[in-house]
């Protein structure tokens, strides 16, 4: 039997929805391709969303292929419809800028714990100074309506409006295409399921202009077992940059995934070795629970580096009361019985944290509403807390966002 090729493997790791040419698999075995993906800087972070195209870049770039990334900045200006029910809010040219600057910093970071390069360019640099009228005349001739409106981006949202802004959107992503391939030699587009049709639509300006052939590679829509797009929680999105989502929250999405959903998410978003990832049907709840922790491990040191996962693991064992293997974790400390029934104030428990030096950073980290005990807030240092607070016999302190410490009764 012979070996998988490329495609095949990179589809049984649920990385790729569709592809235009299977031809495509042979180059990008053998190192070959430029290729890009684009990102609209429509947000000052990234998200979960955007892993999918980011973890199949890695893997191409691993075999030698070039990536680039387009910051779409221009494109941003007028919001791409694809996979969306309403338009998007136009932000201001200052408000893109902010976000395509903190993005692309985002993206030096992941790529440099990657270990691989990738070209990072604004589309800003061929769009800004389009002249409008040579634009429809060379590049807009190229496209039929009645094909714009076959594809599923725009048919859906015909129902509810497409402005005529919105429409403009396809032709830009394919002139992207069109100018990548003619400055950096790119033939290959990478993007989410949705964007299918500009996909297509870039190749074919291709091989109407340059005459030359080039391919599209979709990876998933991703959602969860419940069918809600992954990445999103009751309290919105799950960002990657710290200031919006911290790394001790982003490392518990990852531990708290459903287990239906725990082996493709092994599968798409780390680069273990597929004979490592099966979640037999009788595991056990403490194998699954291992699985759960390696996978948000091995995201969380993706996206934030291994030492802040490491520091999450550890963070997440103290409050949950585990050492990793289904046992129970020794506290960082003790109480005695006595001192818990007679009652000691917050202030004075909060003080035998290490990390807390003295009592006025005590009472500031309590007046800035960053401690609490057990998951309680507390927003006076002389409340006194008794017995009754305790949870399975210990007491948690939630220091900020992301440090713990555990108190047992004795």
């Amino acid at each position: 039997m012979s070996a998988p090729t490329l495609l095949e493997r990179l589809r049984r790791r649920a990385l790729i929805a569709q592809c235009s040419d299977p031809a495509v698999a042979s180059a990008l075995e053998a190192g070959q391709l430029t290729f890009y993906i684009g990102i609209d800087p429509t947000s000052p972070s990234l998200h979960v969303g955007h892993l999918i195209p980011l973890m199949l870049l890695y893997w191409l770039a691993k075999l030698g292929n070039r990536p680039i990334i387009v910051i779409g900045e221009a494109t941003a200006r007028i919001g791409d419809p694809s996979g969306r029910e309403e338009a998007r809010e136009l932000l201001g040219e200052e408000q893109i800028a902010a976000n395509a600057q903190r993005i692309r910093q985002q993206l030096q970071q992941l790529n440099k714990r990657q270990g691989i390069t990738a070209t990072l360019v604004s589309n800003t640099e061929w769009l800004s100074d389009l002249r409008y009228l040579d634009f429809l005349r060379h590049i807009g001739y190229h496209f039929s309506v009645n094909r714009m409106l076959s594809f599923e981006s725009y048919r859906r949202r015909l129902e509810r409006g497409l402005s005529f802004i919105e429409f403009n959107y396809q032709l830009l992503q394919s002139y992207d295409f069109l100018q990548l391939h003619q400055r950096y030699g790119c033939q290959l587009q990478i993007g989410g399921d949705d964007q299918w049709g500009n996909i297509v639509s870039g190749i074919d300006l291709i091989r109407r202009i340059s005459r030359q052939e080039s391919y599209g590679i979709t990876t998933p829509l991703v959602t969860n077992a419940q069918g809600q797009k992954m990445g999103k929680t009751l309290s919105g999105a799950i960002f990657l940059d710290s200031e919006y989502t911290s790394p001790y929250d982003f490392f518990q999405f990852w531990r708290n995934i459903d287990d239906r959903d725990l082996s493709q998410a092994l599968l798409r978003y780390t680069m273990l070795d597929e004979q490592q990832l099966q979640t037999p049907p009788d595991a056990t709840a403490s194998a699954i629970n291992l699985l759960k922790e390696r996978l948000a491990f091995e995201v969380t040191s993706m996206v934030h580096g291994a030492a802040v996962a490491q520091e999450c693991r550890a963070s997440a064992r103290r409050r949950f009361g585990t050492d990793g293997d289904g046992g129970e974790l020794a506290p960082d400390a003790t109480l005695s019985q006595a001192q818990l029934e007679k009652g000691i104030a917050a202030l004075d428990l909060f003080l035998a944290c290490p990390f807390l030096q003295s009592r006025s950073e005590v009472r500031r980290l309590i007046d800035q509403g960053g401690a609490s005990i057990n998951g309680q807030p507390i927003d006076d240092p002389t409340t006194i807390i008794g017995s009754e607070a305790l949870v399975e016999g210990r007491l948690l302190l939630q220091v900020g966002k992301k440090r713990h410490w555990s108190l047992a009764v004795e």
